[in-house]
């Protein structure tokens, strides 16, 4: 019923598979570039976002691909530190919370 969602839908899922297949940097590079040459063929707005965000952070985004390591865990001690600081509603004194961060998270 609704062909053009059913192919950006499958556009995503390429995407998805891209980055879901164990690759080296050099054939992603590729199977990247033939993505974004399918997603200017299909010529629809609704993935030039992604598409900018590639072009701006493509060396990191490649980078992925060397260890697929992420800044996943940095991102998630950040979340722990943000609730540690909201529960005491705020820090008074900066070296005493460093002091309790360190005993707590190390």
């Amino acid at each position: 019923m609704f062909p053009i969602l059913e192919e950006a839908y499958n556009i995503y899922l390429e995407l998805v598979d891209i980055f879901n297949r164990k690759s080296k940097p050099a054939e992603a590079r590729l199977n990247l570039a033939r993505w974004y040459n399918k997603v200017e063929t299909f010529g629809e707005d609704g993935f030039n976002k992604v598409i900018e965000t590639f072009e701006n952070h493509n060396a990191t985004i490649i980078n992925y691909f060397e260890d697929r390591l992420t800044n996943a865990s940095a991102e998630s001690f950040n979340a722990k530190i943000k609730a540690f600081r909201t529960q005491f509603r705020g820090v008074g004194d900066i070296r005493f919370f460093m002091y309790r961060l360190a005993t707590l998270y190390s």
